[in-house]
C-alpha cells in the first residue's frame, strides 16, 4: 500500500486495516483480471458444438450434474474470483434473454479479452482498446442485419422452425433423437403461442420428467401431469368429461384458532360429538355433489374419514396437489380455484375432455393425466429417460430449444451457424478496420481476430485441424462471397450451412456479440483491485 507522510515527515494510514489488505494496480490488475476470466473460457470452450465435451460437477453435498450447457456448469461451479462472477453473470443474461448460445458468448468474451492483453502489452491504453471494441461490435452487429435471411413460418409449415430447434439439440445429449424432441418443443410452443402479438409464455408449457423408460418415449400432452395418484385405490382410474372443483380448502372440521379443551364425560356426549364430525364431512362431500363435480382436486390433505366418504359417494378425489399445478390445472381447465366449501359454485369448475391415471412399468408409480381441457393453452412435455442425470439434463436441452422457437415467432430472421456468422462478421470488421484512423483501428483487428475463435473451437472440438480449417472456411467465404460457409463439424461433406440446415437465431448472435462486449469493456476499465487479504 502507498503510504502517505505529513508535513514533519511522519507516515500516517489512509486505509483501514491496510497491512491486512492486498492490491493490485495498473497494469498487473488488468493482467489479473484477464487472466481470470480466460480461465473460465477455457473450461466452456471443449464443450461447444455438436462435439463439444460434457462436464461432470460434483455439489457440496454429493448431488451429481452432467451437462453441456455453458449457463448451468457455471452456475453450478461455485466460482470464487469477482471477474470470474462476471462471467457467470455473462452467460446467465444470455441465458434468461435468448435461452441460446450460453457457452459461445463466453468463449466470445475469453478470446476478446486474450486479444485485449495483446494490445496492453504493446502499450495502448485500455480505454482506447475498449472504444475500437465498442466501434467493431456496432460493425458486426450491423453486418449480422445484412446477412440474416427472414424465415417464413405458419402454423401449417413448422419444418424451419424445427431446422432451427434440431440445430440447437445437436450440440446436446440428446442429439440422437433431436428430430423428434425439436418437433416436439416447436408443437409446444405453438400450442401456447399468441402469434398476433407474437408471444409465448413460456410458463405455460411445463416439462416433467420420469426416470423410467427411454428418451424415445419422451411424448407431449396436450394438458396437465400431476405426479399423485387418487387418494383412494379404488376410486375410478379414468373420468371422461370431468368437472373438475379446485380446491384449496382442507377436508376436515375446522380447529378454532384459541387454544381449547372439549371435555367429555359420557359416551353420550362422544357419541354426538363423532356424529357431528361425520355430518361435517357429509355436507362438505354434498357440496361438491350438488355443484356437479365429478373429481375433487385438493390443496391439501383429507383425513381417512372423509377418504372414505368420498369413495362412498362415488367422487374421486386427488390431494396434496401444489400450488403451481393447481394454478395450470385451473389455466387449462378454465375453472377458478375456489378457497371456502361456502363459494363453490357450478360455473367455478374447470372441465377436462378425460383424467386418467396411468401406471408405469412395474413399480407403484402413478401419474394424473388431465386431457382435452377447454383450454388448451396450457401443455406439458413428459420426458423419459435411464437415470435421473439424463432426465435433468434433457429438460435443460428442451428449455433451450423451446427459448429458441419463441424467439423465432418474436422475430424470424436467422443467421447460419457452424460459426459462419462469426467468420463472415470477422471479415467485415477487417474491413472496416482499415477505414478509422488512430489507435483504435488495432482494437478493431484484434475484435476480428477474436470473432474466429468460436469457429476455431468448433474445428478444435470436432478433431479438425484448427487453422488449416478455418483458413480453408475464410478463403471459400472470401471467394464466394458466401456467407453461409462454416465449419463441417459433422463430417458431411460440405461446409455450406444451408445445404446442412444449420441455423441459429439472429437475436441469438447479436446478443452474444453485445454482451460479450460489454463485459470485456468493463474488465478493461478496472486497474485497481483492493482485496482483502487470505489468511
Amino acid at each position: 500500500m502507498a503510504l502517505a507522510f505529513d508535513e514533519f515527515g511522519r507516515p500516517f494510514i489512509i486505509l483501514r486495516e491496510q497491512e491486512q489488505k492486498t492490491r493490485l494496480r495498473g497494469l498487473d490488475a488488468q493482467k489479473a483480471n484477464i487472466s481470470a476470466g480466460k480461465a473460465v473460457a477455457r473450461i466452456l470452450r471443449t464443450s461447444l458444438g455438436p462435439k463439444g465435451m460434457d462436464k461432470m460437477l460434483q455439489s457440496p453435498d454429493g448431488d451429481v450434474t452432467i451437462t453441456n450447457d455453458g449457463a448451468t456448469i457455471l452456475e453450478q461451479m461455485d466460482v470464487d474470483n469477482q471477474i470470474a462472477k462476471l462471467m457467470v453473470e455473462l452467460s446467465r443474461s444470455q441465458d434468461y434473454e435468448i435461452g441460446d448460445g450460453t457457452t459461445g458468448v463466453v468463449v466470445m468474451a475469453g478470446a476478446l479479452l486474450e486479444q485485449a492483453e495483446k494490445l496492453l502489452e504493446r502499450g495502448i491504453h485500455p480505454i482506447r482498446v475498449a472504444e475500437g471494441y465498442e466501434m467493431a461490435s456496432r460493425i458486426a452487429v450491423e453486418h449480422l442485419e445484412r446477412v440474416a435471411h427472414k424465415f417464413e413460418f405458419s402454423l401449417n409449415d413448422v419444418e424451419p422452425l424445427v431446422q432451427t430447434c434440431m440445430t440447437t439439440l445437436s450440440s446436446k445429449i440428446v442429439n440422437r433423437c433431436k428430430r423428434s424432441m425439436a418437433e416436439i418443443a416447436v408443437k409446444a410452443v405453438l400450442a401456447v403461442a399468441d402469434l398476433e402479438r407474437k408471444d409465448v409464455n413460456l410458463d405455460l408449457i411445463k416439462v416433467e420428467g420420469k426416470v423410467g423408460g427411454k428418451l424415445e418415449d419422451t411424448e407431449l400432452i396436450y394438458g396437465i401431469i400431476v405426479d399423485k395418484d387418487m387418494s383412494h385405490p379404488q376410486m375410478p382410474k379414468q373420468i371422461e368429461d370431468a368437472k373438475i372443483a379446485i380446491l384449496t380448502c382442507p377436508f376436515e372440521p375446522p380447529k378454532p384458532k384459541t387454544k381449547h379443551k372439549v371435555d367429555i364425560d359420557t359416551v353420550e356426549k362422544f357419541q354426538t360429538l363423532r356424529l357431528q364430525e361425520q355430518k361435517y364431512f357429509d355436507d362438505m362431500v354434498q357440496k361438491c355433489k350438488d355443484v356437479g363435480a365429478t373429481l375433487v382436486i385438493c390443496q391439501w390433505g383429507f383425513d381417512d374419514e372423509a377418504n372414505h366418504l368420498l369413495m362412498h359417494r362415488n367422487l374421486p378425489a386427488v390431494r396434496w396437489v401444489g400450488g403451481v399445478e393447481l394454478e395450470l390445472i385451473a389455466i387449462a381447465t378454465g375453472g377458478r380455484i375456489v378457497p371456502r366449501f361456502q363459494e363453490l359454485t357450478p360455473e367455478k369448475l374447470g372441465r377436462a375432455g378425460i383424467v386418467r391415471e396411468k401406471s408405469f412399468g412395474t413399480t407403484k408409480d402413478r401419474m394424473i393425466y388431465i386431457e382435452h381441457c377447454a383450454n388448451s393453452r396450457a401443455v406439458t412435455i413428459f420426458i423419459r429417460g435411464g437415470n435421473k442425470m439424463m432426465i435433468e439434463e434433457t429438460k435443460r436441452s428442451i428449455h433451450d430449444a423451446l427459448c429458441v422457437a419463441r424467439n423465432l415467432i418474436r422475430n424470424n430472421s436467422i443467421v447460419y451457424g457452424g460459426g459462419s456468422a462469426e467468420i463472415s462478421c470477422s471479415i467485415a470488421v477487417e474491413a472496416a478496420a482499415d477505414k478509422h484512423p488512430g489507435v483504435e483501428q488495432y482494437a478493431i483487428r484484434a475484435f476480428a481476430d477474436a470473432l474466429d475463435s468460436v469457429p476455431m473451437a468448433l474445428a478444435e472440438n470436432s478433431g479438425l485441424q484448427p487453422i488449416e480449417t478455418l483458413s480453408a472456411v475464410k478463403a471459400q467465404q472470401n471467394k464466394e462471397n458466401n456467407p453461409c460457409c462454416g465449419i463441417d463439424c459433422n463430417d458431411v461433406g460440405t461446409n455450406d450451412m444451408r445445404e446442412q440446415n444449420v441455423f441459429e437465431t439472429l437475436i441469438g448472435k447479436q446478443q452474444q456479440i453485445l454482451l460479450a462486449t460489454q463485459v470485456v469493456k468493463m474488465i478493461l476499465k478496472i486497474d485497481d483491485v483492493i482485496s482483502p487479504s487470505e489468511y
